[in-house]
C-alpha cells in the first residue's frame, strides 16, 4: 500500500494507494460507518459489506436527483447517523457524488471518504471535491465542495468492471492527457485498452499518473476559478449530448472532445493533425467519434450550462496536445460553429 498526502485549501486529503475497505475501522469508531453504494456493487460485494451499515441507490445516473438524497437522509437519520458519522461512498463516479453531497449537507456536515470503484471515479470523479445532483436534463445544476477525509484505491474492484466502463473511463484519462501532458498521450497511443484490462499493475500506474495530474490543478484552484476550468474540456457539448441522448458520460464527453478540437482548430490554431491523432485515440479506446446530432436542442442545453456567462460560455480548446486553453465564446459564435462543423 502507498500512502500520499494532499492539501486542498488548507484540508487535508489522504490517497490510499492498493488499500481495501478495512481501512474505513481505522479511521472511526468501531460501527460508526455508513457506506452509501449502487445495487450493482453491493449484489456483487454483498460478503465484503456485511460487517456495515449500508444505504443502497439505484445504479446509474437517474439516481442524481434530490429524491435520492432525501431518500439517504431519511435513511441516515433511522441509522441515527450523527456528525461524527463516517459517510463512506463505494461505487463510481455517481455515487461519489452523491456520498459528497450527503456528506456535506447533513447535519450540516460529517467526515467523509470515497472509495472508487471504476476507472472514471478513480481518475477524475473522486478527486478534487466537486459533487453534484441533476435538476431535469441539467447535469450537475446543484452541489457543494466537500473534499474527502480519505480516498482508499482498491485496484481489485476493477476485476469486475464491464468493458463499457473501462471505455467509458478512459474518455477522462485521455481528456487529461490531451490538455496537460502530451507524453502520457504518447504512452496510450502506444498501449491499447486490451493491454490495461489485463494489466492491473500497468493500470495502477496509469490511475496514480491521473491522479496526480488531476490533484496538482485542483491544489491551485480548488473553487474553479481559472485553471480547473480545463478539466471541462469536451464537458461542454458532452453534458449536453449525454443528457439529449442518454450516453454513457465517456461516451458523450469522447463527442464533445471532438466538438471542441474541431472548434479549437478553427478559432484557436489547433492543428487538423493534431485533431485526427485525438480522433484515432478515441477510436482506439472504442469510444465514439461522430453522431447525428440536433444542433438547435444542444444550444438549448448549453445555454443553461454552468460556465455560461450572460450570453458567452467559458469555452475550453486546445492549442496543441498536452496543452489547453480557455477562452469566453459568444452562443452566437458557437451556434455558427455548430452549422459549419457538425
Amino acid at each position: 500500500m502507498r500512502i500520499t498526502e494532499t492539501v486542498f485549501d488548507k484540508e487535508k486529503v489522504s490517497i490510499y494507494f492498493d488499500g481495501s475497505i478495512s481501512l474505513l475501522d481505522t479511521h472511526t469508531d468501531e460501527g460508526n460507518v455508513v457506506i452509501i453504494t449502487d445495487e450493482n456493487i453491493y449484489n456483487i460485494y454483498r460478503n465484503q459489506l456485511e460487517a456495515y451499515k449500508i444505504i443502497q441507490i439505484p445504479a446509474g445516473e437517474k439516481s442524481k436527483t434530490q429524491n435520492t438524497i432525501d431518500s439517504i437522509i431519511e435513511q441516515l437519520l433511522k441509522l441515527d447517523a450523527d456528525k461524527t458519522t463516517l459517510i463512506a461512498g463505494l461505487g463510481g463516479g455517481v455515487v461519489t457524488d452523491i456520498a459528497g453531497y450527503v456528506s456535506s449537507i447533513y447535519k450540516r456536515g460529517t467526515k467523509l471518504a470515497l472509495i472508487p470503484t471504476s476507472i472514471l471515479a478513480m481518475t477524475d470523479a473522486a478527486i478534487g471535491g466537486k459533487n453534484g445532483i441533476n435538476v431535469g436534463p441539467y447535469k450537475n445544476m446543484v452541489g457543494t465542495t466537500k473534499q474527502p477525509s480519505f480516498l482508499i484505491y482498491d485496484y481489485n474492484f476493477l476485476q469486475t468492471l464491464p468493458k463499457q466502463e473501462w471505455i467509458s473511463g478512459f474518455a477522462e484519462i485521455i481528456k487529461h492527457s490531451s490538455i496537460k501532458d502530451e507524453m502520457l498521450f504518447a504512452t496510450l497511443e502506444a498501449n491499447s485498452l486490451e493491454q490495461y484490462m489485463q494489466n492491473i499493475s500497468l493500470t495502477a500506474d496509469l490511475i496514480e499518473k491521473n491522479v496526480a495530474i488531476k490533484t496538482n490543478i485542483v491544489i491551485d484552484d480548488v473553487y474553479e476559478k481559472g485553471d480547473r476550468y480545463l478539466l471541462n474540456f469536451g464537458h461542454t457539448f458532452g453534458h449536453a449530448i449525454e443528457n439529449l441522448y442518454g450516453l454513457p458520460h465517456g461516451y458523450a464527453v469522447s463527442l464533445g472532445m471532438v466538438i471542441a478540437a474541431k472548434i479549437s482548430a478553427e478559432i484557436n490554431n489547433f492543428d487538423i493533425v493534431s485533431v485526427e491523432r485525438l480522433k484515432n485515440i478515441l477510436l482506439k479506446y472504442h469510444l465514439p467519434v461522430s453522431m447525428e446530432l440536433n444542433n438547435m436542442q444542444l444550444l438549448t442545453l448549453l445555454k443553461k450550462d454552468k460556465k455560461r456567462a450572460g450570453n458567452e460560455i467559458n469555452f475550453v480548446m486546445l492549442s496543441k496536445i498536452g496543452e489547453a486553453i480557455v477562452k469566453q465564446i459568444s452562443f452566437k459564435e458557437i451556434e455558427y460553429l455548430q452549422n459549419q462543423l457538425l
